[in-house]
């Protein structure tokens, strides 16, 4: 594992693409329960190195329900996203992920992560690579879908503040996928 952190992390696949210089942003060790695949990090990430060390994060713990210490613990959970370097900004937002980052990377990965029991597919990029022709239509039909998912994925919309609208318009979100969420979470930490 040690080997292939260190490959990823000196990565440049995608530097022609960057404005800035690569900075892949990964958090895993081999014995990792509950595996967190997200989207790309955001400006704030690429500066600071930690994953989801923003606003996200600290929704994503929330949701979680477990302390700073056990979610950066990659004893415990492996937080690998779908781009490894903070693609840049787009008009309104962060670009997508880099494609090139799963393919050469999420399989070698996830063969040295044996111990992981549930897999986080957060925002649409995830889950649409992960499950494939199983999602459905929309990140919401995906999401609310989420128990036939289980026990290996469990799919979730972004934590980031912007959703803000998108969790008002889905109060099931908050009521009955959460407490679901934590109750799987628990299981493994």
């Amino acid at each position: 594992m040690k080997d292939l952190l260190e490959e990823i992390r000196s990565c440049t696949v995608c530097s022609s693409f960057f404005v800035h210089e690569p900075r892949p942003v990964i958090n895993v060790s081999a014995s990792a329960k509950l595996l967190i695949i997200g989207q790309a990090p955001g400006r704030k990430v690429h500066e600071s190195g930690v994953p989801w060390d923003d606003a996200s994060g600290r929704n994503l713990r929330g949701w979680l329900g477990i302390s700073d210490e056990d979610f950066y613990n990659d004893e415990l959970v492996a937080l690998v996203p779908m781009g490894f370097c903070y693609p840049g900004s787009g008009k309104s937002g962060d670009l997508p992920p880099r494609p090139e980052c799963a393919p050469l990377w999420h399989e070698k990965l996830l063969e040295a992560c044996k111990s992981v029991r549930l897999t986080l597919l957060i925002g649409q990029y995830a889950q649409k690579y992960y499950l494939g022709k199983g999602a459905k239509s929309t990140l919401t039909e995906t999401v609310k879908t989420y128990q036939d998912y289980l026990p290996k994925y469990l799919p979730l919309p972004h934590p980031s503040p912007r959703n803000r609208i998108w969790m008002k318009k889905n109060p099931w979100f908050e009521e009955e996928l959460l407490p679901e969420l934590k109750v799987q979470v628990s299981k493994f930490l």
